[in-house]
């Protein structure tokens, strides 16, 4: 019986260990950190042994096949010794994909994932579709193959999900985007992640579709370099030669396989010019899956949006509080600052991953009043910040940052946090950022 060991007990691992059991696998779970109990029990009413705060290295390096979580670096000792013994390190996400044969959309890019899967699972669900939400968001892929399964996923991955996947292929790929992002996973080369990112085309054949945003440098740079195979549908804001979305008269029109969508620019839910981007890719995607015009004009404009995405929270004394906790790199905040019509308050701060400020210089300068930094170490935003605003301000808790905040606001101004870093020096995860931002909101 060939052994798998999984690397990681969150959904992703637990999901994993579910579907190798059933599907006859020696399975080991194992976890440096605790296990949540509700995942214990899972594990332990499949049948699947687990180990929690360490690793059995002399049994792991056993192993035929290990799936490692996607929080789990490639440079972690135990798995660069896997590789260097030469034993497959695969997601979770390739392990699920060779047990079903249903379609895959696949969503990634530095920043738009979640809202553009979202609103791609609400279309084709709309559409009365059999229809799983997988990868960063919902339930685990594999979990779902295993227990649940779906004629379509719509799968939000993230570059270290990609960077496990190899015989995995897509049936829609969405690239929305490309901007430095956890450069310290990449050896701080840009490239690197760029590759990673352009692993969703792989083993795409004629019959596929690509979708991807035509404006993006760094995208246009890559296809030049690639021959990819899918059929290609770009998007942009101006019309042009060959796209398959653009925005004319402020009407937003798809031309796609004799297939031609209008739809006015006022009539969508999501409100900002990346989610005009959003927009275009999730109608893509329904669209290449032949989905009638009335569904693709509905679900643009009855989606309600996601948590912690510019999520507006509460008007406080006529200030209002917006929760971008998701914003975990400098181009999600600057997205979010583009969007903002009036003066700014601006909560940043947190695990810094190599960033470069000086993409948000310029509308921190025009739209932002005063910074306040959340983190254990606010060094290097005082280094680029210090002089460019009026007001800057430390806070080591949520509930400072909030107070500090609500402080130096006037009326009619905007509460912004969008903290450009990830969340893991104060907080378990963005969404508890978030989430204690809320309730500090609503506690003033």
């Amino acid at each position: 019986m060939s052994r798998i060991v999984v690397l990681g007990a969150g959904e992703s691992g637990v999901g994993a260990a579910i579907l190798a059991k059933a599907k006859g696998f020696d399975v080991l779970v194992s976890d440096l950190s605790e296990i949540k109990p509700e995942y214990k029990k899972e594990l332990d009413d499949n049948g699947v042994r687990w180990e929690e705060k360490g690793h059995s290295a002399d049994e792991i390096l056993k192993a035929d096949e290990v799936i490692k979580s996607p929080g789990i670096p490639d440079k972690a000792p135990l798995v660069a010794e896997l590789r260097t013994r030469g034993v497959p390190v695969i997601s979770e996400i390739e392990f699920a994909g060779r047990y079903t044969d249903s379609k895959m959309i696949c969503i990634t890019g530095s920043n738009g994932k979640t809202t553009t899967t979202m609103l791609t699972y609400h279309t084709l669900k709309k559409a009365g579709l059999d229809v799983g939400l997988a990868g960063n968001v919902g339930f685990s892929l594999a979990r779902q193959v295993a227990v649940d399964p779906h004629d379509y996923y719509v799968i939000e991955l993230s570059s270290f999900q990609l960077d496990g996947m190899y015989d995995f292929k897509a049936d829609i790929a969405v690239l929305l985007n490309i901007t430095p992002d956890h450069l310290d996973r990449y050896d701080y080369k840009f490239q690197n992640y760029v590759d990673s990112k352009f692993r969703i085309v792989q083993n795409m054949t004629e019959a596929d579709s690509f979708i991807y945003w035509n404006d993006d440098p760094v995208i246009q740079a890559e296809l030049a370099k690639r021959d990819i195979k899918a059929s290609k549908c770009p998007f942009a804001l101006e019309k042009a030669e060959g796209l398959a979305a653009y925005v004319e008269n402020e009407i937003l029109k798809f031309e796609i396989k004799d297939k031609k969508i209008d739809m006015e620019l006022s009539k969508l839910s999501l409100k900002g010019q990346h989610n005009v981007y959003n927009s275009m890719a999730s109608g893509l995607s329904a669209a290449v899956l032949n989905l009638t015009k009335e569904t693709i004009r509905e679900s643009l404009s009855d989606f309600q949006g996601v948590e912690h995405r510019l999520e507006a929270v509460a008007r406080v004394r006529n200030v209002l509080f917006v929760n971008d906790s998701k914003a975990t790199n400098v181009n999600s905040c600057w997205y979010a600052l583009q969007c903002m019509n009036t003066p700014v308050v601006l909560i940043l701060g947190g695990k810094d991953k190599g960033n470069d400020y000086s993409e948000i210089e310029e509308l921190v300068k025009q739209k932002v009043r005063a910074i306040v930094c959340l983190g254990v170490d606010n060094s290097k935003l005082h280094d680029f910040f210090d002089g460019k605003v009026q007001n800057i301000a430390d806070a080591s808790s949520m509930k400072e940052a909030v107070e500090k905040s609500f402080q130096f606001a006037e009326k009619g101004d905007t509460v912004l946090l969008s903290p450009c870093c990830a969340s893991f020096d104060l907080f378990q995860s963005y969404e508890d950022r978030g989430r204690q931002f809320k309730e500090q909101v609503r506690n003033l």
